[in-house]
């Protein structure tokens, strides 16, 4: 038996050291430094299709939600919290000034995640039923609004990658 745990864990280890030396070319700087690339373009995507949804419904219907949920001034807060995300979102999927906007970026995922997503728990999929072949889902939790907190601080610290516009007013 304990020739054939060896035998196992050798094999395994191996395995390892295969797959691991056949994808070191992702670890190489000139790929590297493309890493931030997707993050980039999630982001700000999803960031600009939230402030998209909530400029498509109108500030008012936000700005009641905010309201309901005791956030002070909820129509100025409506509309900074839409700016934020439409311009914010631009400016990460260019690759401008993010150290910049992620911090209003920051502010609202933390005042999303404390206000609306913390009740719900941690998952951001709470599969209730399946009804005519559809899925229903419960309310997101926090989940999402910690990956994206993820992205920005990787993007900040890791900087905004190539063909970030970033790079463009640096050589000027």
């Amino acid at each position: 038996m304990n020739q054939l745990t060896q035998a196992l864990e050798q094999e395994g280890s191996s395995r390892f050291e295969f797959l691991s030396r056949g994808l070191a070319f992702l670890a190489r700087p000139s790929i590297a430094r493309w890493a931030a690339i997707p993050l980039r373009l999630i982001v700000g995507y999803g960031f600009m299709e939230h402030g998209f949804a909530k400029l498509s419904r109108g500030p008012e219907a936000f700005g009641a939600i905010l309201h309901t949920i005791g956030v002070p001034a909820p129509h100025l807060m409506a509309w900074l919290t839409i700016m934020t995300e439409l311009v914010g979102g631009l400016a990460v999927l260019l690759g401008a000034f993010v150290p910049l906007v992620s911090l209003p970026m920051a502010a609202v995922l933390v005042v999303a995640m404390l206000t609306v997503h913390l009740p719900y728990g941690f998952s951001s999929i709470k599969l209730l039923s399946v009804t005519s072949g559809r899925a229903q889902f419960g309310p997101p939790g926090y989940e999402l609004d910690l990956l994206y907190l993820a992205c920005l601080a990787a993007l900040v610290f890791g900087g905004p990658g190539p063909m970030a516009i970033d790079r463009y007013f640096r050589k000027k």
